[in-house]
């Protein structure tokens, strides 16, 4: 039967006494300023996996990284080069959750409370790197809705 029970307090003094202070990191767009460690062996790979580690060596996330995630980065070559060599399940799912560690979907940056920084460009640099002139993607979508399209 519905209305059971004690009345509900009153919703403007409820608040968690145990709330955590959240904290987020801003990770640098660039990724790191200073020097990053080269892949030990790098000349015994694939190019696949050179891009990839090279990849992962310019994000933002590599600014965080200690020494033990740069261990455990090239750890991490070895199974990637062996995926390229005979790409198997198992190997694929172990990269995945390695890399979920690293910060490597947005998913993980957020569950890891990380955010990735505006890059530093100057407006007038942001339009002309812009596809179509410098013009949103918004603008453009209301130019087709109002018959404005341009031809």
């Amino acid at each position: 039967m519905p209305g059971n029970g004690p009345l509900p307090k009153d919703a403007s003094q409820r608040r968690r006494r145990n709330a955590d202070a959240v904290t987020t990191t801003i990770l640098p767009a660039d990724g790191p300023d200073g020097p990053t460690p080269e892949l030990p062996g790098g000349h015994d790979y694939d190019s696949r996996t050179l891009a990839w580690y090279e990849t992962w060596r310019s994000s933002p996330q590599a600014a965080t990284f200690l020494p033990t995630d740069w261990q455990r980065l090239h750890m991490l070559a070895e199974l990637v080069q062996e995926y390229w060599s005979e790409p198997r399940k198992d190997l694929l799912a172990e990269i995945r959750l390695n890399e979920a560690s690293l910060g490597g979907t947005a998913a993980d940056r957020v569950r890891l409370r990380w955010t990735v920084a505006e890059p530093d460009i100057e407006p007038a640099a942001r339009r002309s790197a812009s596809p179509r002139g410098g013009t949103s993607r918004r603008d453009r979508v209301l130019k087709v809705v109002d018959g404005q399209a341009d031809s």
